[in-house]
């Protein structure tokens, strides 16, 4: 059970980082806010980081890791652009979107915490990680909403 649970969590770890960069692709280019744009990059980097050491204990694994579910990466991908192209392209906007998108990963990160309590506390801290990484972000962006 330990080990199936550290695989499911590290999976979803995978998915989370996956859907954070694309998020933050997806408003990068939008932002004209320099410092803005620098906090963006530092933490599309820093999940990158992650990604790469979760993708490499996943490979020990033999397992190729999780993408992000489909429905969930088009909607927000539709929510973004309707939202920066149609509605209002302003760094506040980009700031909401992103944040919201935090807040989401970092409840979902929990709720997966919860649900494998058995992973290795190795795996059990790469989530605790990569939820610091997503709780950084959303403060740095309060400025901006």
């Amino acid at each position: 059970m330990i080990e199936k649970d550290t695989i499911k969590l590290l999976r979803e770890c995978d998915a989370g980082i996956k859907m954070g960069i694309s998020s933050i692709d997806d408003v990068f280019d939008n932002v004209k806010d320099q410092t803005f744009k620098k906090q963006l990059k530092e933490s599309k980097t820093a999940h990158e980081k992650l990604g790469t050491e979760i993708r490499g204990i996943l490979a020990g694994y033999s397992d190729t890791g999780k993408d992000p579910n489909p429905m969930a990466k088009g909607m927000s991908k539709m929510k973004t652009g309707f939202m920066m192209n149609m509605k209002d392209d302003t760094d506040e906007t980009a700031a909401d979107l992103i944040t919201d998108g935090c807040n989401m990963g970092i409840k979902s990160l929990y709720k997966y915490m919860n649900q494998y309590p058995e992973a290795n506390s190795k795996v059990k801290d790469l989530c605790k990680r990569l939820i610091s990484i997503e709780d950084q972000l959303r403060k740095e962006l309060r400025a901006y909403l």
